[in-house]
């Protein structure tokens, strides 16, 4: 992919925190960067990615079926350490290459969810490699790519909202309520599952405290968000029950999925509503 294409996409992707048009609409998208194998420069690429239950994400060394491997790729058979963008957060990683059978179900995962994945396979003789990034614990709170925190609460919700969006999207793609459902669109609701646990926990113990502590007035307010977050998490299991059952119904993890975006979103709207002006 031409270098100016991709800087385009990078300038785009931080504008918007993680959101752009074009080749990439609606795909889940990362900014990649590594450190030159030869040069020691860092070199930032926009990669997709596919979510694995929030222990870790995995990129796919494409190339669009070219028969070489991409420069990323290279760079970190050298230098495993990258910083990851997600539009919303940037962190450091660790990035693992998966050994050949690993390697095999994670890409049939791929597949799966998007056939091209196996087109570009056929295009090459190389074996498309698969790697996985776990993030590198940071002390501190996590750095949002945001100008304050009344930015920060609406970017993340937004990102909450694209990722269920294309959750839902996903599933009524497939044909007909009783489809089965993929392994993969499996690993993307269990992975926004655990990223909402995260992110209402963390302004249980963090946020919450904090206007209390400045804005008593709030607390009105803060009790309707905190139990409402109780009333989500209850939703989110009963999601995550229905992902773990033996024999997975389609149609009941639709209609969970449908539940948890009704309650979702009018509780993302009311904090939006109530806490982005204290902040």
């Amino acid at each position: 992919m031409p270098n100016d294409f991709n800087q385009q996409v990078i300038e785009e992707f931080r504008a918007n925190h993680g959101q752009v048009g074009g080749y990439f609409e609606g795909a889940r998208l990362l900014l990649l960067t590594t450190t030159g194998a030869r040069t020691g420069t860092p070199h930032t690429t926009p990669v997709g990615y596919l979510p694995d239950d929030g222990e870790r994400v995995f990129v796919i060394a494409s190339a669009g079926g070219s028969p070489r491997h991409p420069d990323w790729y290279r760079n970190i058979l050298t230098h495993p350490q990258v910083t990851v963008e997600t539009g919303v957060f940037t962190y450091e990683a660790r990035a693992v290459v998966l050994d050949r059978d690993e390697r095999d179900r994670v890409f049939a995962r791929a597949v799966e969810a998007e056939p091209g994945w196996a087109t570009y396979q056929e295009k090459t003789d190389r074996i498309i490699p698969v790697v996985a990034l776990y993030e590198i614990a940071q002390g501190g709170p996590p750095r949002i790519n945001a100008s304050g925190m009344g930015e920060a609460i609406q970017v993340v919700h937004d990102a909450f909202r694209r990722e269920l969006a294309l959750i839902r999207h996903e599933m009524h793609a497939a044909s007909g309520n009783t489809a089965p459902l993929g392994a993969q669109l499996r690993a993307n609701c269990l992975t926004f599952c655990a990223g909402l646990h995260n992110h209402h926990t963390g302004e249980d113990l963090g946020l919450f405290p904090f206007l209390a502590d400045r804005h008593p007035q709030s607390a009105p307010a803060l009790e309707r968000l905190r139990t409402e977050h109780e009333q989500i998490a209850d939703l989110v299991e009963q999601l995550r029950r229905a992902l773990a059952s033996e024999d997975v119904d389609p149609a009941v993890v639709r209609a969970e999925v449908e539940r948890l975006t009704l309650e979702l979103e009018a509780h993302l709207t009311y904090e939006e509503e109530q806490l982005i002006p204290l902040l």
